[in-house]
């Protein structure tokens, strides 16, 4: 079927069922950013392969809801498929609720799949629909007219060991049925699959990227069942688990397991990371307590051999980087480069490093304009050649057994512009301003977003995006909940958090620039006016100065720049050959 005939047969099921409107989001049962193929809705129903939007269709309009990360990608691949753009003026806002109680009458029914819906957007719609006397109602008009669709993966999934971990699956479970007295809650259900990788110590394939078994839990004080398809695991696995006091249920029989909760049941359940069909699944007179899973923030601290296994994974990735970087500048005008091209090498040099699993997202392989695109993915069809002029930003990260990596660097590709050259310089002294920061217990995301910006804005200049995201354990790269943004989110930075620093400038149609490193909260001061935190950066790759404008930085800037690069040098010149560590000494030699 073309999008205009999926467009018409779902239409035709809207009418049978008297329904106004119908929403299809990106998601799936499990709340997750990245989705496996079978629940990938939007690419089928449009042809849209953004990681976020949402299509909303009515009788005579279907339109697709996204922000400016997907502005130009989605103008291109929604041509001739019948759904119009609609730039959302805020990140993640749903602002189609809005647009459909102007547009639709009283009575009117609006329906959703309320499996791919959150608690929270569900009870959202609900409220808000309801105040203007429209009805929000679950319908699965996909799955009729979804031919071939693909099956939910079964791909193998493993344990990783107690020592590899840190943490046995006992003592986490411990650490979450004592969150769960203080809550006064007597059953918790998990469908967030970084918690349930997290706390059963369990990795997979089953979604690109991110090393999860699809799956969910429930746990009393008595019980932890884990619904995971059984053939996953082998019987060495399966027998751990069991010994750690963790009972395994087909995938499928997790509704059912929450229609039969005692009737009276205290039920903890994170509005943010379930879905809001399962809320209604569970018994009328449970009551539910609504709180973030106590596990998220269990996993955003990392413990000390998570912490000493993710320095060797950066090790390895810098070593990579460096590789990539060194080819990149001897191939370049020699050898014919695209952004395609680019990122298969580096692939190819992160996958000759021991422990290497896999990407941690699609790499951003941007050059000059492409750049301006924050979340650009080269295709076949905008593969840009790279050239020995412009800016080339390369926004890449690493699955290894050992942790997640996700580092960006824009490279001077040469003939760079005064604009380019200041705008380089205001974006690594942000960086450097956010990995540098000292700031008391307590210090909130937001707070550290506003110091990185702030060099940006003394010039007039900003970014659309977040300044960082927490980065998980050999599991998701886009971790909670701490997050460096400007939006108020009452989350304190914690000892052994790893979050981004990646602060950009964007000029569309010119570049695009954004530097990236991730930094551990470790302690630094305590004195009579309070207990101070700093960032030690994990990330280990050289950070080009060949177009820095040098008296746009401060001396402690200058400091912190040549500190790091000699550190990079130190750190990954052991490990490299005698030309590439000649090459290295080169690129980190001090300004």
């Amino acid at each position: 079927m073309t999008y205009p005939e999926k467009l018409s047969a779902i239409r035709k099921q809207m009418k049978a069922d008297n329904v106004s409107a119908y929403i299809i989001p990106s998601a799936d049962p499990h709340i997750s950013e990245y989705l496996p193929k079978h629940y990938k809705c939007i690419p089928f129903a449009s042809g849209f392969r953004g990681s976020a939007g949402t299509l909303v269709i009515t009788d005579d309009f279907a339109g697709l809801w996204t922000d400016f990360r997907y502005f130009e990608q989605a103008a291109e691949q929604l041509e001739n498929s019948g759904f119009e753009l609609v730039k959302q003026k805020v990140q993640h806002a749903p602002e189609y609720i809005q647009w459909l109680i102007e547009k639709l009458d009283k009575g009117a029914v609006v329906a959703s799949n309320e499996r791919l819906l959150s608690i929270l957007l569900g009870e959202l719609m609900s409220q808000q629909f309801a105040d203007k006397g429209i009805n929000l109602t679950d319908k699965d008009y996909l799955s009729p007219i979804w031919e071939n669709r693909p099956e939910l993966p079964a791909e193998p999934a493993f344990l990783i060991a107690d020592e590899h971990a840190g943490q046995s699956v006992s003592s986490k479970l411990a650490g979450v049925r004592t969150e769960m007295q203080k809550l006064g809650a007597d059953h918790h259900l998990i469908s967030s699959l970084d918690d349930l990788a997290w706390l059963f110590n369990v990795r997979g394939k089953d979604v690109n990227y991110n090393p999860v078994v699809l799956g969910f839990a429930l746990i009393n004080q008595d019980h932890a069942k884990l619904y995971i398809n059984p053939e996953k695991l082998s019987i060495e696995d399966k027998e751990t688990l069991l010994k750690s006091g963790v009972e395994i249920f087909p995938y499928g029989e997790i509704e059912a397991a929450l229609s039969l909760l005692p009737k009276h049941s205290i039920v903890l359940i994170d509005p943010k990371r379930n879905c809001f069909a399962y809320l209604k699944l569970l018994p009328v007179s449970a009551r539910i307590i609504k709180d973030t899973n106590p596990s998220t923030y269990f996993k955003t601290i990392k413990n000390d051999i998570e912490l000493a296994n993710t320095r060797t994974a950066m090790l390895k990735d810098g070593v990579a980087i460096t590789r990539f970087l060194k080819w990149l500048s001897e191939a370049i005008g020699t050898t014919m480069i695209t952004e395609l091209s680019a990122a298969a090498v580096l692939r190819k040099f992160r996958a000759e490093q021991d422990g290497f699993i896999g990407d941690s997202f699609n790499t951003i392989s941007a050059y000059r304009a492409h750049g301006a695109l924050p979340h650009y993915g080269a295709s076949e069809e905008s593969n840009a050649e790279v050239k020995a002029e412009g800016l080339f930003l390369v926004d890449s990260g690493g699955q290894y057994f050992y942790g997640t990596t996700d580092i960006t660097r824009t490279i001077p590709m040469g003939n760079n512009t005064d604009e380019e050259k200041t705008d380089y310089t205001l974006v690594l002294k942000g960086m450097i301003e956010g990995c540098k920061v000292r700031f008391p217990k307590g210090t909130c995301g937001y707070q550290i977003d506003a110091i990185t910006r702030k060099p940006l804005w003394d010039y007039a200049l900003n970014y659309g995006h977040g300044t960082g995201h927490g980065v998980g354990y050999f599991l998701n790269v886009h971790e909670g909940p701490q997050v460096f943004n400007p939006t108020a989110t009452p989350v304190a930075i914690e000892l052994g958090m790893i979050t981004s620093v990646e602060p950009g400038i964007y000029r569309p149609g010119k570049h695009g620039i954004r530097i990236e490193n991730l930094v551990n909260t470790i302690p630094d001061v305590i004195n009579e006016f309070n207990e101070f935190y700093a960032f030690e950066c994990l990330t280990i790759a050289p950070i080009s100065t060949r177009i820095v404008v040098k008296e746009l930085l401060s001396p402690a800037q200058i400091d912190w720049l040549n500190r790091y690069n000699a550190l990079v040098f130190e750190r990954l010149s052991p490990l490299l050959t005698t030309e590439e560590t000649e090459w290295l000494q080169k690129e980190t030699k001090a300004i």
